[in-house]
């Protein structure tokens, strides 16, 4: 079924309001009329089964029909992804939306390839927010998670204190149980970040600096998985075990 997303001013006496480029998707895109059907998610886990009932060039009144149950999972996870090369990163913010990441957070490493280029940094974080927002529509999430602009490894560090856990896949790390242990650790209501070097991995000290955080390497089996894989892998065995 057909999702939306809409500020919350939106919502007001039992019935949605949609203008702008959601209207223009429901009515020149999809073509929808009213009597059709479609979920419609306010954030902050509001989401309701709806009904246009009434559509023109202006705006779409939606009819709220019930509330929807929440398509989050129960611990909000960060990841923390070292700056890979290219278009990887828009494929790596599609997909972690798709696995339930609340937030995802680019991060200049020392091995990372390519530098941050703050010229070209508002461009770029519209087309990630877009891209955010257009993954969380297709996969039904209640929210649109954040993508934050490009930090340093330090800055990345110090926000990830603020969690509960910090995971770290690492190839050198060994142990698979205990690294299944690290993960059935994460509880329900719990947050959890992510980091995942870029291309050429981490350098040995900003592993150490991450678990003087609290870190805890793990591993992900005995196949070393490229940047643009690692933190999928990790989202999807989280999501699974998440998964209520």
């Amino acid at each position: 079924m057909t999702h939306i997303f809409a500020a919350p001013g939106q919502f007001r006496d039992g019935s949605v309001h949609v203008d702008g480029a959601a209207l223009n998707h429901v009515r020149n895109v999809l073509r929808m009329r009213p009597g059709d059907q479609l979920i419609v998610s306010g954030g902050c886990g509001r989401t309701y089964l709806c009904e246009i009932r009434s559509l023109d060039k202006e705006e779409a009144v939606l009819e709220i029909l019930e509330k929807q149950p929440s398509n989050e999972l129960s611990s909000r996870l960060v990841l923390f992804q070292g700056l890979p090369k290219g278009d990887k990163l828009e494929l790596i913010i599609q997909k972690a939306v798709e696995l339930g990441a609340s937030r995802i957070v680019p991060v200049q490493m020392k091995r990372s390839i390519v530098k941050w280029d703050e010229k070209k940094a508002e461009n770029r974080m519209k087309r990630y927010r877009a891209i955010a927002e257009s993954a969380a529509e297709q996969s039904q999430r209640d929210l649109i998670p954040e993508v934050d602009p490009c930090m340093t490894f330090a800055e990345a560090v110090r926000e990830a204190q603020k969690l509960d856990h910090i995971l770290v896949p690492y190839e050198l790390s060994e142990g698979i149980e205990e690294s299944r242990a690290a993960v059935r650790g994460i509880g329900k209501g719990d947050s959890a970040g992510i980091f995942i070097g870029p291309e050429g991995g981490f350098e040995e000290d900003e592993v150490q600096k991450l678990l003087e955080a609290g870190g805890r390497a793990i591993t992900l089996g005995r196949r070393i998985l490229r940047t643009e894989t690692a933190g999928l892998a990790v989202l999807s065995i989280l999501m699974f075990e998440l998964e209520e």
